[in-house]
């Protein structure tokens, strides 16, 4: 018997788990995330399952960690500032693919150098640009991503320039082909700039989590879920974090098909940040074949199928000023709930929010509250130091924070870099006023929602007319964006044939005049055709209505609130390792290996000098990340043409997967 502890930390609560032998789940408990220093939030999630569970910490025989912190940061578009060095490429072909948005204006450098497609060198690698553009960032940036043009063909000038970055710095370095077999240098490019922006917080975090299992007692391995559901080794993770976003819903869909065994469902998570949304088929998600996409960013890694939009239950809410009716839009922006602001700040929340009350007319920074995450760190510009050094450790409103509209940018930017977090209005704050959520401090949420209800809509009414109004305005608002998102991606998931994109289906007129039943000259009917699995905290107090709007079966399992730390345990490591065997010119096949290409005349022999490599490497990750019992699996997609009445062999892609259980430590 082995007893497991699975652990989730969300953008609002971390959840943790304990489990024996994955057959039943002994103890769950939740503890508020704490931003600040996640650990606090998981050590005091630990030790509720344990006092609850009477289980001793050496009796735990594997701990297992799943988190939407990465997802959460690119998101938000936060994360550490890092460089670029990409080698080989001209600056149009990264636009196209959205480095500009993730660079954010961190500085980057295009350097001579490169490979062909068949691996040949291009150019030589510009040494000295390189030596130049690593004096011009000393100090500015935490970590440097290098990405290489047909880096995937032969790496040998990522690796090299990645050898001089941490000679002459010490800064971690992410190779965009570390992170991915396959072409497609730009998207690449981003990948490894998503990867490199997110090595100091995913590290922190893990560190930090190793610590507190360490000082409870717990001294059994840590794994970490990936995008794609499997486990690896707290140590591989650190070195690509990229590879966890999604990790929280990859592992809430392990946890769905766990709790419910469903076959054929879709399965909505909602948590404080975002909805992640994903279909089962055959018990099994889908892995995306395009790459993960979240943030706006597509990436090159693998991950389930996941559309994840900007909308939980800390959304923020936004009041719509324009045109005569007026209302209310969630998102996509995260916000600590006023009520749980003043829960941990009650005196200044409440003076605050007293004081706007008795104001004659609404401020534009009404029910909107700003608290600094650390101390004051280097390379902020002026007007960021200013504004930070006005918060100093307290939570203050906003409103005494800014002191010109300039100062709105700079604090965007203090948000987005993770070091100020803004407290205001959400759906959690409405559904403390209507009763449905009693956890945090309801008073204020009233006085809040009574603040946001006397603004002006664009005929000069006021918003509504009461806290309650406005409260069911928000619910009422979060139920119908929660369905347009199950719309979405159903549409995006069927069979093709309808000739529009999957959001302008889920908004059409008909789609919505269908869910309402229409009845006249026209008889108008649509459902959704699926059961919906509803995870999350919250879940329960929202998905009953989407399930109505829907006309389909809402699930609502055991355990639903803390799915993610169930799928945490019950996975399995896998690493998949691919390669690729081209034909430069007839007769000679190319192997293109992490150590440079190998020529071969034969073609059977290359590729199984590939397969060979692969099975090592796949065979040695999994085993480094502590699994047990391997099966390997191997897909072979090999390219022929006919020329002149003969089969010509033209390229071949190969992947290896090893896979099995984690292994579990004895007391």
């Amino acid at each position: 018997m082995a007893i497991l502890l699975g652990v989730d930390t969300g953008g609002t609560y971390t959840d943790a788990v304990l489990m024996r032998d994955e057959a039943e789940v002994i103890a769950s408990a939740k503890a508020l995330t704490t931003r600040a220093d996640l650990a606090i939030g998981i050590g005091a999630a630990v030790r509720s399952v344990l006092a609850q569970s009477g289980v001793r910490p050496v009796e735990i025989a594997l701990a297992s960690l799943s988190t939407t912190l990465a997802t959460n940061a690119l998101v938000e578009g936060q994360g550490g500032r890092v460089a670029l060095v990409y080698i080989g490429f001209r600056p149009g072909d990264l636009d196209r693919h959205g480095l500009p948005e993730a660079l954010k204006g961190d500085p980057a450098e295009a350097l001579a150098g490169g490979h062909g497609h068949s691996g040949a060198e291009a150019a030589p690698l510009d040494r000295d640009g390189l030596e130049v553009f690593l004096e011009r960032i000393a100090g500015r940036v935490g970590a440097v991503a290098v990405a290489a043009q047909f880096a995937t063909r032969n790496p040998a000038h990522e690796l090299e320039a990645a050898r001089i970055i941490v000679e002459r710095t010490g800064l971690p370095v992410t190779c965009s082909h570390h992170l991915s077999a396959r072409l497609n240098g730009p998207k690449r490019a981003v990948t490894a700039v998503l990867n490199a922006r997110l090595v100091a917080m995913i590290d922190r975090l893990i560190g930090r989590a190793e610590d507190t299992l360490r000082d409870l007692g717990i001294a059994a391995p840590m794994m970490v879920v990936r995008g794609d559901g499997a486990l690896m080794s707290a140590a591989q993770a650190r070195t690509r974090p990229i590879e966890t976003i999604l990790s929280g819903p990859a592992a809430s869909i392990v946890g769905a098909r766990w709790l419910t065994g469903a076959e054929r469902a879709l399965v909505s998570d909602i948590g404080g940040t975002t909805t992640d949304v994903a279909l089962l088929r055959d018990g099994r998600p889908a892995i995306d074949p395009e790459g993960a996409k979240v943030g706006g960013f597509r990436t090159m890694v693998e991950a389930v199928a996941m559309h994840t939009s900007g909308l939980g239950g800390d959304s923020q809410v936004h009041v719509q000023g324009d045109g005569l009716a007026g209302g209310v839009t969630l998102g996509p922006r995260r916000v600590v709930p006023v009520a749980l602001m003043a829960q941990e700040a009650p005196e200044a929340v409440h003076a605050a929010l007293d004081a706007q009350l008795r104001a004659a007319t609404p401020g534009e920074h009404d029910a909107r509250f700003v608290r600094a995450m650390g101390p004051m760190p280097d390379g902020l510009d002026a007007r960021e130091t200013a504004v930070l050094a006005r918060i100093g450790n307290a939570v203050r409103p906003l409103g005494t924070v800014l002191r010109s509209r300039m100062e709105q940018g700079a604090l965007g930017r203090l948000i987005d870099r993770g070091l100020v977090q803004m407290g205001g209005v959400t759906p959690s704050d409405a559904s403390h006023v209507l009763g449905t959520l009693t956890a945090w401090d309801a008073a204020a949420a009233e006085k809040a929602l009574t603040l946001i209800a006397r603004k002006r809509t664009g005929s000069g009414e006021v918003l509504a007319g009461s806290a309650m109004q406005l409260a069911r305005m928000i619910v009422d608002r979060m139920t119908e964006q929660t369905a347009l998102t199950l719309l979405e991606t159903a549409f995006a998931e069927e069979d093709p044939g309808f000739g529009l994109p999957p959001g302008q289906l889920a908004r059409h007129v008909l789609i919505a005049h269908g869910l309402a039943g229409h009845r006249g000259l026209l008889a108008l009917d649509a459902a959704l055709n699926v059961d919906v699995i509803g995870l999350g905290a919250s879940a329960a107090t929202y998905y009953p209505a989407v399930g109505d709007c829907l006309r389909c079966r809402m699930v609502l399992p055991p355990h639903a609130g803390v799915a993610n730390a169930i799928g945490a345990v019950v996975g399995r490591i896998t690493m998949r390792r691919s390669g690729t065997v081209t034909a430069p010119e007839e007769g000679r096949f190319r192997v293109h290996l992490a150590a440079g290409p190998e020529d071969f005349t034969d073609s059977q022999r290359a590729l199984a000098r590939l397969e060979a490599e692969l099975r090592e490497t796949a065979s040695a990750a999994a085993l480094a990340a502590g699994a047990d019992g391997l099966q390997i699996t191997v897909l072979r997609d090999v390219r022929t043409a006919r020329v002149e009445g003969r089969e010509v062999f033209v390229e071949a892609d190969l992947t290896v997967e090893a896979s099995g259980r984690p292994r579990v430590a004895t007391a």
